[in-house]
């Protein structure tokens, strides 16, 4: 792992607070002063920063987070809008987020420590469940398309105007309940399997329709429930047995292709 994403990843320290650490020479590895922010650290490297060695972390850590609408999941933005980081209590700084909300959207985030932990859920088939409102009755060609899945050469519509994503596959939805329909606008709820960029805007935009609101309650069996907007929680202790036992899987399912290659 590249030194700088090391020291972020078990300290307290950001990645960039790491860059200025390593340029003023307060970072040694194995006694030697180390100046390259791309050095690869290795098992068995002793990490120093101000004379304090660093323990890489074995525990994972877990937190449950409440977006609110108006707020980047993001480092920084560079037009100066609020991140989740301006947000979060100091102490989460260094958490990395599992998956995204653009900015207009809201609810349940989770974040960690581990990377490992961030890859395998953000490319996990696990279900993702999301209250939305849409400004149009839902016609027939919308729930054939959730119902079978949807290929589009074109998916800008609701994606972000500077998106270099143009095409877009969309697999069957998990499931869907219309919770209340209007002349003018349909309320749902969603379950998909994926978190591909602006995903449910680019679906529904694809039929001219455009997503009033749009909260995530709830991310592979962890629930938003009655969690305050901008407010943050802990994974429970059946929550870390579930994530435990879920990496364990993927781990033993890894292992066999590799040996299948």
């Amino acid at each position: 792992m590249r030194l700088n994403k090391y020291i972020s990843h078990n300290s307290k320290y950001s990645r960039r607070d790491a860059d200025r650490l390593i340029e003023a020479g307060e970072v040694t590895i194995n006694r030697k002063k180390i100046y390259d922010f791309s050095y690869s650290v290795e098992d068995g490297d002793r990490v120093v920063i101000k004379g304090t060695p660093i323990k890489k972390r074995t525990e994972i850590t877990m937190i449950v987070y409440n977006k609110p609408k108006g707020v980047l999941v993001t480092k920084k933005d560079d037009r100066g809008r609020a991140t989740i980081y301006h947000k979060l209590p100091g102490k989460f700084r260094h958490f990395i987020p599992i998956g995204r909300l653009d900015y207009s959207s809201e609810g349940l985030l989770l974040l960690t420590d581990s990377p490992k932990v961030a890859d395998i859920m953000m490319n996990s088939k696990l279900d993702r469940i999301y209250n939305i409102k849409i400004d149009k009755p839902l016609s027939s060609e919308m729930i054939e398309a959730m119902k079978n899945g949807l290929v589009l050469d074109d998916a800008r519509a609701g994606g972000h105007k500077k998106s270099k994503i143009f095409s877009m596959e969309f697999e069957p939805f998990v499931s869907y309940e219309i919770r209340k329909e209007g002349i003018n606008f349909t309320k749902l709820r969603v379950t998909i399997s994926e978190g591909k960029n602006r995903e449910l805007r680019r679906f529904f935009g694809h039929f001219g329709a455009n997503i009033l609101d749009l909260k995530r309650v709830a991310f592979g069996g962890i629930e938003l429930n009655n969690l305050p907007t901008n407010k943050t929680r802990y994974f429970r202790r059946r929550e870390y047995s579930d994530l435990h036992k879920y990496i364990k899987l993927i781990e033993k399912l890894k292992a066999k292709e590799l040996k299948v290659k």
